[in-house]
Parts: structure tokens; C-alpha cells; sequence
């Protein structure tokens, strides 16, 4: 791993602002908080995490309405955004970032293909979300969902 992972980068950022962070990982299956705790001394910013797969899970461990899960499905921004904002209450972070998605190959729906990924942040400010489509296979398809979560962190604390 470079001195300038993402990770390593999104790390020195929670550090300098002061801030920590929580994720609630789906598709992933525990990737990012795989990536951040790869960083020594990650403990100081990243309070920890919630894999949540089963519609179930992401109700009674992250808060996520019921309605909202038959609602939209559980690859939507109404979940994703629901999962950033429940494991930042439930961890308590400063920020939750959230990702969810169909890594394939199969599972895709009409109107959600293989690939499709939400991730969203959640802050004291609010929540932002965003959407992909990855084309890659399985492994790819986490490893890219991964990846633009922590981005998502990033430039967010750019911002600040």
C-alpha cells in the first residue's frame, strides 16, 4: 500500500479535522473497513462498522424503515441514505458513509442491472448519496464500490 492509498489519504483528513468516521458496508462485505483498518493507527478516527446484507440486518442494525427497504429495494438512495445516517447514530461517528449494490453476476432486476452501487455519506450537515454501474465482475464490482465510498469521505473533507 502507497502513502497515498485513498485510505491513507481519507485517514490523515479525519485526523487533521478532527473527525471520526463509521460505515455500514452491503455489497461490499466488509472491504472498507478492511481498507481503513489496513492504515496504522486508524483506531484514533475509525470507530467501526456494520455489515448489514439481509434486509433484516439493515433494520434492526442500522435502523433502516421497513417501508423503505420494500419500498425501494435495498439497492436504492432512500436505503443507502438510511444506512449512512443509522450507522453514524448507532456508532457514534461524526460521519457514516454507506454502500450497497448488486455486485453480480447475477441478482440484477429490471431497472437495477449487475453493477448497480449506491453509496452515501451522512454528516451532521445532512446526507449526500450517488449512484453507479459497474461492469466488472464480482470482485471488481466491490472493490470499485469500495473505492467510491472512500471518495465519497474524501471529498467530503476536502470540503471542510
Amino acid at each position: 500500500m502507497s502513502d497515498t492509498s485513498i485510505e491513507v489519504l481519507v485517514g490523515q483528513l479525519l485526523t487533521q479535522h478532527k473527525l471520526t468516521l463509521a460505515v455500514a458496508e452491503s455489497c461490499t462485505g466488509g472491504l472498507i473497513g478492511h481498507r481503513l483498518t489496513n492504515v496504522p493507527g486508524s483506531s484514533t478516527y475509525f470507530l467501526g462498522g456494520v455489515m448489514a446484507y439481509a434486509y433484516e440486518a439493515k433494520e434492526r442494525l442500522l435502523g433502516v424503515s421497513h417501508n423503505t427497504l420494500y419500498d425501494h429495494g435495498a439497492v436504492s438512495e432512500e436505503t443507502v441514505r438510511e444506512m449512512a445516517h443509522g450507522v453514524r447514530r448507532v456508532v457514534g461517528a461524526d460521519i457514516g458513509v454507506a454502500v450497497t449494490g448488486i455486485a453480480g453476476p447475477g441478482g440484477g432486476l429490471p431497472g437495477k442491472p449487475v453493477g448497480l452501487t449506491w453509496v452515501a455519506i451522512s454528516t451532521r450537515e445532512g446526507e449526500r448519496a450517488r449512484h453507479f454501474v459497474w461492469t466488472g465482475d464480482r470482485f471488481a464490482n466491490k472493490e470499485k464500490s469500495a473505492e467510491a465510498a472512500l471518495e465519497l469521505v474524501k471529498e467530503y473533507l476536502e470540503g471542510l
